[in-house]
């Protein structure tokens, strides 16, 4: 699984990939963490607003920072 992590590096973004980070720990589950800091990149998927978590290539959400328990509903679906 790979979990991508979209944002320059803003308070938030650090926030969300913390918080994906714990949610992966806490399920012990194989995932790679990704901080992805390329504009063209970004906007590669769509995404206007940072932060954003992509699951296997699947944007789950943007412009806010998610729960970890929704990080852990992504990642066991």
């Amino acid at each position: 699984m790979k979990i991508e992590i979209l944002g320059t590096g803003c308070a938030k973004c650090k926030k969300t990939k913390e918080i994906v980070e714990q949610a992966v720990a806490e399920l012990g589950v194989a995932a790679q963490v990704v901080k992805v800091e390329d504009m063209d990149r970004i906007l590669s998927y769509g995404v206007m607003i940072t932060p954003a978590v992509v699951v296997d290539g699947d944007v789950k959400i943007a412009g806010k920072v998610p729960t970890a328990e929704k990080v852990k509903e992504w990642i066991t679906e």
